[in-house]
């Protein structure tokens, strides 16, 4: 697909993450025990051959920066194109509050955009949990003849999402803004295709109408000026993550063999940045039931349902359920924990007992002691 150009947005930090997004962007999210959200965005691009990806960030992301780094786990590290990190370029009307919308967070990278040397371009969400199939997507966007291609799921999220009403020639007729778990149409995963022209077109159209927003504004313009939107029905797992509750789902998700393999199949595999180490060690007395552990670990006490970072000690005598454990973690000896998501370089102290519930799961900021 040498044709085509990858844009992330991973500028954003929704405030129902909490704790999650105190120092850090949605997209930098770790998850699933090895990876953080913008892997599955970057490995998306590079199954499909797609290696020169801008990512679009604005404000808290050093761990955004620590992770990708040149973009060499995905083969985008380059002297000409490859990945490029894309802050607002020093421009002080940028750097006031957050962007009013993505149109606005688009203008802020315009002369990046005008330079792009490929034909198309592709837009994406940083946190967006779902493995894209981009060169079907491509196909379909060059074969329909479509001005825009939206990339839609099947998945209503409970959360604020736009739709699209389709027509019976397949294409979109009308769209639905800010709908909250209404299922009329099919829901918006963010992404969309088309030429470099015709974003820059949508652009310039809104900055001369002060206008900041892709969907109300720019996406809803092109349908009343009569352009041609196609949907293309990505079938498989596809999450947003906006809140705590969703973070949570998406990673217990995770530990049914089924939906892991809609994320994760062997044709299209997801990157991420190594970490060596060594195979995680279970003392006699550890048990462990429907858990996924990363390398590196040290477990002696009991996990059932839990999902565990690198370089994570669980102490005898524990018992953990229904939990998240980030890297770097000390859980104690004696200590009980269901429904629990600890964040990075956290330390349970012995004979400690916290229960959330998986609507309201309790969550340990980073570097807490408790």
């Amino acid at each position: 697909m040498k044709d085509f150009h990858g844009i992330i947005f991973a500028y954003k930090a929704y405030p129902e993450l909490r704790e999650l997004v105190q120092n850090r962007t949605s997209a930098s999210l770790p998850i699933c025990g090895e990876y953080r959200l913008i892997d599955f965005a970057l490995s998306s691009f590079r199954n499909a051959s797609i290696t020169d990806v801008g990512v679009i960030m604005q404000r808290d992301y050093q761990s955004l920066l620590d992770h990708i780094g040149s973009g060499k786990a995905w083969d985008m590290s380059k002297h000409n194109g490859g990945l490029k990190i894309l802050p607002p370029f020093g421009l002080p009307q940028y750097h006031k509050g957050d962007y009013a919308g993505t149109i606005e967070a688009l203008n802020a990278v315009s002369n990046y955009i005008k330079e792009i040397p490929q034909k198309y371009v592709i837009l994406t969400l940083g946190n967006l949990f779902a493995n894209l199939d981009f060169d079907a997507i491509c196909h379909q966007h060059i074969a329909s003849g479509a001005g825009i291609t939206a990339i839609c799921g099947t998945h209503h999220p409970e959360t604020v999402h736009n739709s699209f009403v389709v027509g019976k020639d397949g294409n979109v007729e009308r769209i639905l803004l800010d709908r909250i778990d209404d299922n009329e149409g099919i829901p918006s995963l963010e992404g969309y295709v088309m030429s470099k022209e015709l974003l820059l077109s949508l652009m310039d159209s809104c900055k001369s109408k002060s206008l900041y927003r892709f969907h109300h504004d720019a996406l809803r313009m092109y349908l009343e000026e009569g352009g041609v939107i196609r949907p293309y029905m990505h079938k498989t797992y596809a999450r947003f993550i906006q809140t705590v509750e969703g973070y949570y789902e998406v990673n217990m998700d995770m530990l049914n063999p089924a939906k892991r393999a809609e994320i994760f199949p062997e044709d299209r595999p997801v990157r991420s940045t190594p970490i060596e180490g060594i195979s995680t060690y279970y003392s006699v007395d550890a048990k462990t039931k429907n858990s996924l552990v990363a390398d590196n670990c040290v477990i002696e006490g009991n996990l059932e349902n839990c999902i565990i970072f690198p370089d994570v000690h669980v102490g005898k005598k524990t018992t953990l359920k229904n939990c998240i454990v980030m890297s770097h973690s000390t859980i104690g000896a004696g200590v009980s924990l269901e429904h629990v998501i600890t964040d990075k370089n956290v330390n349970i102290t012995d004979d400690i007992s916290l229960a959330g519930n998986s609507k309201l799961p309790i969550v340990v900021p980073k570097g807490a002691t408790i």
